[in-house]
This record gives structure tokens, sequence and C-alpha cells, in this order.
């Protein structure tokens, strides 16, 4: 009962202000203990003494007692009062200081999450709320939970600005490469340097349809990111479509002298899945596979029912990836050689457009690789129609 009272911070406030109206209490009632005897004492010592200067004179026994009387409860009167204001100013200060240490503690978290989000605002995205050590976020109260969802909001800024730095920088060098051939091509052309020969004229188109394939890939996987393209659903037989995708590219493999074998089921896979995007995502993942697979090496395409899915899995004997690139190949321009070129090895973002396809039909994909030199595997899922 204690953790769940302490991860409230509702309860937590009014436990607080019950142990400053429980302290407070407590200050008043010791004060009075302790004042209300001795302001008590000392006036009736007063009183005694005013009582012998009139015993001087000559009184009555009922005007002494009467007088008596009086002075007892005057005195007692004042007594109270001033123990009592004594003890309201001691529970007072008690309270202030006890109500100003809770507040420090609830106040501290809200100003260090206000300063950090200014200093996020500014640009320090490596900035962080303190949390409690060694607790568990479940065991945290809502500040605390506040202030690690705060931290988890600035990690993803800090992580989004890094990706955004590095499509900037990778753009900029994809643009600059082409740019600087056809450039330099055509200041030799210009002064003569360079023959206007066919094969001049080749290289110069070659570079402008690089840059044309790189803007509609950058187009498309802005597009994807964004969510903002269409899928068209209908029932969708996979097995047809790998084959035909299969066929489509077969003569590509046999002019590079790659094996192409297609595995399918008996039976027949249906599934609710837009054909176009489906087939685009099995090209870039037999595109990749032929293109890193040596010649005399070979491509397993293979169809097959896992429970409720349809899984396609494209294996092949080529290059292999080493473990530590499993994780990021389906990030936007992410290089498993650093040295290659994007013409030999693609514009860095058909992986990255297969996953958003994928994701977007409901499925999972995924990459596999004993490591380098060992071939490697993709595959990706997708919910069968019928049970």
């Amino acid at each position: 009962m204690f953790r769940q009272l302490r991860r409230r911070l509702r309860w937590k406030l009014f436990l607080s202000y019950l142990i400053v109206a429980l302290v407070s209490t407590a200050v008043l009632a010791a004060a009075m203990e302790l004042a209300a005897p001795r302001a008590f004492a000392r006036h009736v010592a007063n009183m005694d003494m005013d009582f012998t200067m009139e015993n001087g004179h000559l009184m009555g026994a009922g005007t002494a007692v009467g007088h008596m009387a009086d002075d007892l409860l005057a005195n007692f009167s004042t007594a109270v009062t001033e123990a009592t204001f004594i003890s309201f100013a001691a529970a007072a200060l008690v309270a202030i200081g006890v109500s100003a240490l809770i507040a420090r503690r609830v106040v501290t978290p809200v100003r260090e999450m206000m300063d950090a989000s200014r200093d996020i605002a500014q640009g320090d995205y490596g900035r962080r709320v303190a949390l409690p050590p060694n607790r568990l976020t479940t065991d945290l109260d809502e500040m605390g939970q506040l202030a690690h969802s705060f931290n988890q909001m600035a990690a993803q800024l800090e992580e989004s600005d890094a990706l955004r730095r590095q499509l900037i920088g990778d753009v900029s060098h994809e643009l600059l490469t082409p740019l600087t051939v056809i450039k330099g091509s055509m200041e030799g052309l210009l002064d003569g340097v360079l023959p206007p020969e066919p094969e001049t004229f080749q290289q110069i188109y070659h570079e402008a349809a690089r840059l044309q394939r790189l803007a509609a890939d950058l187009q498309e996987l802005s597009r994807v990111e964004s969510g903002a393209y269409d899928l068209h659903f209908r029932p969708v037989d996979l097995g047809a479509l790998v084959n035909d995708v299969a066929n489509r590219l077969r003569r590509q493999f046999e002019d590079k002298g790659v094996a192409l074998r297609v595995h399918l089921p008996a039976s027949l896979l249906m599934a609710e899945a837009d054909a176009d995007r489906i087939t685009q995502t099995l090209i870039n993942l037999m595109g990749n596979a032929l293109q890193y697979t040596p010649s005399g090496g070979q491509v397993d395409t293979t169809l097959r029912r896992e429970k409720d899915e349809a899984v396609i899995t494209v294996a092949d004997t080529g290059a292999g990836i080493a473990a530590e690139h499993l994780p990021h190949l389906f990030t936007r321009f992410y290089r498993v050689d650093k040295s290659r070129t994007r013409a030999s090895g693609g514009s860095g973002v058909g992986l990255t457009i297969a996953r958003h396809l994928v994701e977007g039909h409901n499925g999972r994909i995924w990459a596999k690789s004993a490591g380098e030199e060992r071939g490697s595997l993709f595959g990706f899922s997708l919910p069968l129609t019928q049970p």
C-alpha cells in the first residue's frame, strides 16, 4: 500500500498537507504544555504580590475573596492568551518550514523540466531531467513518470536531429557526385578536352539518370515515411505474384550467371494486399540479392505458410553481412560497406521503403546472415485471409 501511495502525486500532496497539520498541532500542543504553566505561575506570583500589598490595608473578608477571584481569572486569561500566542507562533514557523521543504521537493522537478525544455527549444537535445536513482519506472509518481517521458521525448528529438543531419549530408553527397561528373564532362566538351563522342554523352546521360533515380527514391521515401501513400487492398495469390516477379528478373540473373530458384507451396496462399506494393518490395529484395551475389552463386526465393501468416524469404550465397550491421539495414542511407558508391550500391533507401510498405500491410520484415562471405537472407510476412 505504501508503494501505491508513493506512486500517486495527489496522495503525496494530501499526506504532505496532513503532515504539516499534524506537525503544527503537535508543536502547538507541546508549546501550550510548556508555555501555559510558566505563564500562569508568573501571573499567579504577581497576583500574590498584589494580594499581600492589599492585605496591608484593612479590607473585609468578602472583598478580599472577590478581588482574589477576579485577579485569578484575569491572570489565567492573560496566561492562556500569552501561551496561545507563543504556541501559534511556534506552530506557524514549523508549518512554514515543513511546507517550504515539501514545496521544494514538488517544485524542483517542475523547475528542472522547465529549464530543460528551454535548453531543448534552443537546440540542446542532450539535456535530461534527473530521475530518482535505483527506481523502476513503475515505482515513480506522476512527476517522476512525467520526467521519464520528458527524457524519452528529448532522446527521440536528439535522434531525429542526428538523422536529419545525416540525411542532409547523405543527400548532399549523393547529389554532388553525379553533378560533379556532369559538370566535369560538360567543361571538357566546352574546352575541347573531351571529344563529342557517343561515349561522352552516354556517361552524362548515365549520371543524369542517377540523379533522376535518387530524386524518385527520395520522393517515394518521403511519402512512405509520412504515410502519404495509398494501398489498394484486394485478394492476391501470393504464389502467382512470387512466380511473376521471378520471371521478370530471371533474364538479369541469367546474364550475371546467378542461379534463381523459386520454392512455392502446393496449397494456395491468399492475402489481402496491394499487389503493386508487394511486387515492389519483392523486386527490391531479389534485386539486392542479385547485386551482392557473384557469378556462379545462387538465390532462393521461398514462399511458405507459418500459422496464419505467409512468409516470403530471399536467401543468397553472396557477400553476407556482419552481425553489427543487421539492426541498421532498414535505416535510410545506411551502408554496410562505407566505401561502396551509390553507383554500385543503389540509392540506400530501398530497404527503408520496403520496411514501411510491409508494415503498412501489418506485416514484419527482417534480415539474417551468418557473417561476411556466408550469404544473407531477407524475409517478410503478410497476414493470410484464410484461416
